[in-house]
């Protein structure tokens, strides 16, 4: 028999790259050849961020394709990264799969498993005559919610035109999901109207290649997210996929790991420290910046603290040095961390999170209470997932400024910490987590039914 060959692509964003990255990783070590594309600008940065001993290269094969963009230009303006990759990618795809397709004939793309907002390449595959999948990295209640467009459309909840909502107001998707804001809708979140109608009019024509897929796979488990399987019963889970539950290893960072704060961490008392930690996009002004760094410091915690180079626009190097001096006696911050290993550290007490869907998984899936602080798009929803749905999170408020003020911080660290409950249902929700991907387990079954059907 020959050995399937998986082409995967990611959305060209941190939070898609890594989770495929990782369904990759598994796919390997069931037999199958997989071919992952990422953009130009992204495999540079995976590759560069690859430590010497990493073996990734070794067994999946790390390709690219241009994404329309010069180097200098901001890949976080999503209108703009969009816009670009939908009228230059799928070309390319295909001239790839072409290339691929006509080097040997026993190493032919069998599958290609595309990211849920890549439609066109599903339409790529669909014209090849390929086999092709749908994965999403996110909750499936998000991808639920925008499959739905068309309803929110007919039932007034939203306008067709850039999706903007006719009422603010909270809506159910069925009457046992969790209620979702109108106001936090992912496609209407950037403050532009013209990068929400852009960023919409990419969705319903996404929604319509979606269609295509043979399989509609989901990073997350019926366990997390029963309702929203019920109402679409044809999202196949197939998560965690998180290294802390499958793999041991997490690869895709567009940054290198600073690992020495794992030596750092060893030195903590256990369950002491404080892990705060915004993802690849989040962006503070100086003003809020400096009242983080504050109320870290006014909880009188150890605290490890992830401070890319780009989270604050306005602050300068010499601000950041001061602060780093600062709270040298009692804090960490680090660039890039190796967040599935600090986060399964006996050290870590909570996650100060932005609660993106992959920081939400490793954090769960290692007993990890949260603070939440959402920045964007689906991180507001998957909040109310933490704080009001599995209640192994808090919130923080906001002054009339529309500022987290550094007495909230340490009044909700304290408040958090001293939850037996909260702390106790975290732990709980771990169990339940580990046991989905155990062999038996409703995600691994999922996963083996999954690849099952694409070695036939």
């Amino acid at each position: 028999m020959e050995t399937p060959h998986v082409l995967a692509i990611p959305y060209p964003s941190q939070g898609h790259v890594i989770p495929l990255l990782e369904l990759a990783q598994c796919l390997v070590r069931h037999g199958f050849k997989v071919t992952f594309v990422n953009t130009e600008f992204n495999h540079k940065r995976v590759m560069n961020a690859l430590s010497d001993n990493d073996i990734l290269t070794n067994i999946v094969n790390l390709v690219s394709i241009p994404d329309g963009l010069e180097p200098w230009e901001d890949r976080n303006d999503l209108r703009k990264l969009t816009e670009s990759t939908s009228e230059v990618m799928p070309g390319k795809l295909e001239e790839l799969i072409e290339k691929i397709n006509g080097s040997d004939n026993k190493k032919k793309i069998t599958c290609v498993i595309a990211d849920g907002s890549l439609g066109w390449a599903l339409e790529v595959a669909v014209k090849m005559g390929i086999r092709r999948a749908a994965f999403w990295p996110a909750a499936a209640a998000q991808w639920a919610l925008q499959l739905s467009i068309p309803e929110l459309i007919a039932d007034g909840i939203i306008e067709s035109y850039a999706g903007m909502p006719v009422i603010n107001r909270m809506i159910q998707l069925s009457p046992s999901m969790p209620s979702m804001n109108t106001e936090s809708f992912p496609w209407i979140c950037f403050h532009d109207e013209n990068t929400n109608k852009s960023i919409f009019d990419c969705l319903t024509r996404n929604n319509k290649a979606v269609k295509f897929a043979d399989r509609l796979v989901c990073n997350s488990s019926y366990e997390l997210e029963s309702a929203a399987f019920a109402l679409f019963p044809n999202f196949l889970p197939i998560g965690s996929l998180s290294a802390s539950n499958r793999l041991g290893k997490s690869s895709g960072h567009f940054w290198p790991e600073d690992s020495t704060c794992l030596d750092w961490l060893d030195q903590q008392p256990g369950q002491s420290v404080i892990y705060v930690a915004f993802g690849s996009i989040t962006v503070f002004d100086q003003i809020q910046f400096q009242e983080l760094a504050m109320g870290l410091e006014l909880t009188n915690r150890p605290f490890l603290w992830v401070v890319r180079p780009d989270i604050t626009k306005e602050a300068s190097d010499a601000y950041l040095t001061e602060i780093k001096e600062r709270v040298a006696t009692r804090g960490r911050m680090v660039c890039w961390a190796p967040q599935d290993k600090v986060l399964g550290h006996p050290s870590v007490a909570c996650f100060l999170s932005h609660c993106g869907w992959n920081s939400t998984i490793e954090g769960i899936s290692n007993g990890i209470p949260f603070l939440c602080w959402p920045y964007f798009a689906d991180q507001f929803f998957n909040q109310s997932y933490i704080c009001d749905v599995w209640k192994v999170g808090l919130g923080f408020n906001k002054d009339e400024g529309g500022i987290i003020r550094h007495e909230e911080i340490k009044d909700k660290v304290e408040q958090l910490l001293a939850d037996e409950a909260l702390k106790s249902r975290a732990l709980h929700l771990k169990e339940v987590i580990a046991k989905t991907v155990e062999e038996g387990g409703t995600s691994s079954n999922n996963l083996n039914n999954f690849i099952k059907w694409m070695k036939e």
